[in-house]
């Protein structure tokens, strides 16, 4: 019952693990999580409506960073084809791939 529903721990998910230490600093900072849905969708928080505009840019392209770097050896064309933003119950925003990939190259050089 709990295993289908994602709620034992599991060494694949992180939630069990030798080091605690290292998985406490983790928590602490704010590890985050994303799940590929059946429609090949992304669901991940980016940040909180108090932080400032700096914060959330650093956050959201930490994000599509780690959706860019997880992509699998065996993964042929382009990996990510779209973003949008939203609040959690808001419509959301799209953002321009090529720009947003354009500037993850700068910021990493």
């Amino acid at each position: 019952i709990l295993g289908p529903r994602g709620l034992m721990p599991s060494p694949k998910t992180g939630t069990v693990t030798k080091n605690v230490e290292q998985a406490i600093k983790d928590a602490k900072r704010g590890r985050v999580e994303f799940k590929v849905d059946k429609a090949g969708n992304i669901h991940m928080p980016v940040g909180k409506v108090s932080f400032d505009k700096a914060k959330l840019l650093d956050n959201i392209y930490a994000a599509i960073d780690a959706v860019v770097r997880a992509k699998p050896p065996g993964a042929k064309g382009q990996y990510v084809k779209n973003i949008a933003l939203s609040l959690t119950m808001s419509p959301s925003v799209k953002i321009d791939i090529n720009e947003t990939l354009r500037k993850l190259q700068e910021r990493a050089a």
